[in-house]
């Protein structure tokens, strides 16, 4: 039903700060992205705030305004850069050592990517085995490292002199863990960080950090984060929007498409097979086991989530769902995907897909990291605080209130996603009825 007041927005004046824990590839690419688009240089491809437009009304009034000209998105020439790595690398020399720009496009922003040195990062061993950092916090407890972030994201406030700030995660994958007493509530968690209880993660230190702050938090990563009780709880208490988690860019992407297009025609599914090369520092990190079950765990729940097995049961309740990641180092950031799927339709006639996605993980994902940073900041000026689900549509695992089953259809995330921004401008909802059209 239509709306007749939007949502009070508060304007994007002034300056927008991103905070990235994790300077490597993605994010190094992002920054480059970000200067070459400012430039004139490149084009914003990939990114649903700077091209993507959103239908308002019905189809006859021809009303299709971009999306950054519906809602107040902060303008890119109004973004500064910071962060936090294993390793004391400036971007440029990060970026250099990823390997995902040419020598030409490293050219053309080495001096803005030379001026953005990473901050000391917070870092367990325990938590990322394949990685060994030298240039890391120390402190005399979590709660003390958590401070020192502190200090970095106010510091970082104030040298820049910005008005507002998010965070995305864009560092390595932590070793599996499940929520523990200490992330039953937020005392619960600060009494953890005071005693450094070995549960709570770096990952966790950082969003903490950041919702002290009263700054956003995406978690880009499936880390156990900000999807346990305890941050929950402090994004509710200062009003601070979070989302997540793990950025669907590669594989996932391409299930969440394919997927929806065989359970509407309700063709049945015997087998889904589904494996990886990546060489670049994610890979490496994946390469340890105990990395490599958070991922699986991610890249796993999609499908079940769509196919809806319970619910079709002649159709997905025996399939085969089976996923493989391998660290290949020749490949480095440009990962390679194959999908075999065993399908089956009318009178049990079996027939297969073949998929292999040549992809650039880094490509992919840094318009994401975009996205998500202007519209985290519109959800925090828009008075939306605590779970965004409306940002499904770029997570491999979207966070959703408890108790409620995630939604993984691309389309209908991307059709939720869309509805929001005109709930926020209180226009009409679409439905895709049609019905007005031929009464």
């Amino acid at each position: 039903m239509p709306l007749h007041k939007p949502v009070e927005i508060r304007p994007a004046t002034g300056k927008l700060g991103v905070l990235i824990p994790g300077m490597g590839a993605v994010a190094t690419t992002f920054m480059a992205g970000v200067d070459a688009i400012r430039r004139g240089l490149a084009k914003p491809i990939g990114s649903l705030t700077q091209m993507g437009t959103i239908r308002l009304g019905k189809r006859t009034e021809n009303r299709s305004p971009l999306i950054r000209d519906l809602v107040p998105l902060a303008k890119l020439d109004d973004i500064a850069f910071a962060g936090w790595d294993l390793f004391p690398d400036d971007a440029y020399q990060a970026a250099a050592k990823a390997g995902v720009l040419t020598k030409e496009h490293l050219a053309q922003c080495q001096d803005f990517l030379a001026g953005i040195k990473p901050m000391p990062a917070v870092f367990e061993q325990a938590y990322v085995k394949r990685l060994s950092a030298t240039h890391a916090k120390r402190g005399k407890s979590k709660m003390d490292l958590a401070e020192q972030v502190i200090a970095d994201i106010e510091g970082f406030r104030k040298t820049q002199k910005l008005d507002r700030l998010v965070m995305v995660w864009c560092g390595s994958t932590e070793a599996y863990h499940e929520v523990a007493p200490v992330h039953a509530s937020l005392a619960t968690f600060e009494k953890g960080l005071a005693q450094s209880d070995p549960e709570i993660a770096p990952s966790q230190i950082y969003a903490y950090a950041a919702l002290k702050c009263h700054v956003p938090y995406a978690n880009g990563a499936p880390n156990l984060t900000v999807d346990t009780p305890a941050l929950t709880e402090l994004a509710k208490k200062n009003q601070v929007p979070i989302a997540g988690k793990d950025f669907k860019t590669g594989q996932t992407f391409m299930k969440t498409i394919v997927s929806p297009g065989l359970k509407a025609r309700l063709l049945g599914v015997d087998g889904w097979y589904s494996t990886n090369i990546l060489g670049n520092r994610d890979g490496e990190v994946l390469d340890d086991p105990e990395s490599h079950k958070t991922k699986e765990k991610s890249k796993l729940g999609a499908l079940e989530h769509i196919m809806q097995p319970a619910l079709y049961p002649d159709l997905y309740a025996k399939m085969h769902h089976v996923v493989r990641i391998n660290y290949y180092p020749p490949r480095g950031d440009n990962k390679e995907g194959w999908d075999n799927i065993d399908i089956f339709g009318w009178m049990g006639y079996p027939m297969q897909i073949k998929i292999n996605f040549l992809c650039r993980d880094s490509i992919l994902a840094a318009p994401v990291v975009l996205d998500l940073a202007l519209f985290m900041d519109l959800a925090q000026r828009s008075g939306l605080s605590g779970i965004q689900e409306w940002l499904s549509f770029y997570w491999k695992s979207p966070m959703t209130a408890p108790g409620l089953y995630p939604e993984h259809d691309t389309f209908i995330q991307l059709t939720k996603l869309k509805n929001t921004l005109r709930y926020l401008k209180g226009e009409d909802l679409i439905t895709h009825l049609g019905a007005e059209y031929y009464d």
